[in-house]
């Protein structure tokens, strides 16, 4: 595949990614394990989260202009995935790449179903009482007002799981992070899918500088293809960030669980 070619697949990457707040690594992850069957697992997350440290720093931008980042809480979440960031670069390089294929597809397949089975409480959500709870009012530049609280300690813990598990598929970890912020966290999800994206720059750029330092991806041929992805995701997230604008909540939540799905079922019976 001529490398001309990954810049318009990391446009759509980039804008995708960025409307369901995932940073696109979960959809571009499986595409490079199409496109080079032979390329190593470590090699394939690096370029990925590579691209999705492009992605998310754009996709941030766009959203930071439209006011719908929780910037404290994403600053919180960024700093506790960092130790599992770290451990994910390191395990990924003992794992043969059939059982990569594998372990990815069935995460991706998961989520999938769990966030299509969720059906989300209309009731009032009181704002959780007790020990380190925080409070948080995201006012957008449309003048929407979002109010919302939850367990500052679940929400590092549950980041210190995604970071984790971010690097170690090189996925960026926001398909696992938004639905967790939405579901469990109880914050709104045009607020998630903007917080998202800015944890990933972070998130993302932790696995990257420990793939880089282990040498799983230097000056050659696999860092063009990452420059190349990473230079239409840049592209492709400031059209995903304003045409999430338009959409509803549901409709994101619903995209990303029905792609999910598929991606994961391609994948796993690839790999079988």
């Amino acid at each position: 595949m001529e490398i001309a070619w990954l810049f318009p697949l990391g446009v759509g990457v980039g804008a995708f990614g960025t409307l369901v707040g995932a940073g696109g690594g979960f959809v571009l992850v499986p595409v490079l394990l199409f496109l080079y069957p032979d390329m190593k697992a470590s090699t394939v997350t690096s370029i990925s989260l590579l691209v999705v440290t492009a992605n998310a720093a754009s996709g941030s931008i766009a959203y930071g202009l439209q006011r719908r980042i929780d910037v404290r809480s994403g600053i919180l979440f960024a700093c506790s995935t960092l130790p599992g960031a770290i451990a994910g670069s390191l395990v990924v390089s003992r794992i043969p790449r059939q059982q990569f294929d594998l372990i990815f597809a069935f995460v991706l397949g998961g989520v999938g179903i769990w966030l299509i089975a969720w059906r989300p409480s209309t009731a009032i959500r009181l704002p959780p009482q007790g020990w380190f709870v925080v409070h948080r009012t995201v006012r957008d530049h449309r003048g929407n007002t979002f109010s919302y609280g939850y367990r500052a300690w679940l929400g590092m813990l549950l980041s210190l799981f995604v970071g984790f598990f971010s690097s170690l598929l090189g996925v960026g970890g926001g398909f696992i992070h938004v639905p967790l912020m939405t579901a469990v966290l109880h914050f709104p999800v045009h607020v998630a899918t903007a917080t998202s994206q800015f944890v990933l720059g972070f998130m993302a750029l932790e696995g990257s500088s420990v793939h880089i330092m282990s040498g799983d991806i230097g000056w050659d041929e696999n860092l063009a293809k990452a420059g190349v992805l990473a230079a239409g995701a840049i592209i492709g997230a400031q059209g995903g960030a304003r045409l999430s604008r338009h959409l509803p909540a549901r409709v994101i939540t619903r995209i990303l669980a029905v792609t999910l799905v598929i991606v994961a079922a391609r994948l796993g019976i690839t790999a079988l």
